[in-house]
């Protein structure tokens, strides 16, 4: 069930992404993004009230983890220009390899707080053919 629910989110990472560069060209980085944002914010309004759900803030929850805006902020940032001068395939294709690197950091040492999985030397086989993959959609 859930590896269906992370094929829908990159089925949605897609077709956001592809909205985001579109409307980047007709307003701009900036007033995209928050146009994007604004969004969103009515939309999960929208959604806690037919839910009818409160939200909580904890207290506890440490400052760092609110940086994951200003990420998310650089990452249509970024996506929005890269799609302008690669295209939707590549862009995409590269952003994922490099959610792969990251991810095999942040599981194998535990890092950011999560749980460890380590490394297995067979996953090396899949970061060659998705490296090649990659490769031939650049050139071609």
């Amino acid at each position: 069930m859930y590896e269906i629910g992370a094929i829908f989110i990159g089925v949605f990472i897609a077709i956001m992404a592809t909205f985001n560069a579109i409307l980047h060209s007709y307003s701009g980085s900036y007033l995209s993004i928050l146009i994007i944002h604004i969004v969103g914010l009515i939309t999960l309004i929208f959604i806690l009230i037919v839910k009818k759900q409160k939200i909580i803030f904890n207290k506890k929850v440490p400052a760092y983890l609110f940086c994951a805006g200003a990420i998310g902020v650089l990452m249509v940032l970024l996506s929005n220009i890269c799609f302008t001068h690669l295209g939707a395939s590549l862009t995409l294709s590269l952003t994922v390899f490099g959610q792969l690197v990251v991810s095999c950091f942040i599981d194998h040492f535990g890092l950011l707080g999560m749980n460890t999985y380590k490394f297995q030397n067979k996953k090396i086989i899949g970061f060659i053919i998705i490296s090649i993959g990659i490769v031939v959609m650049a050139i071609y």
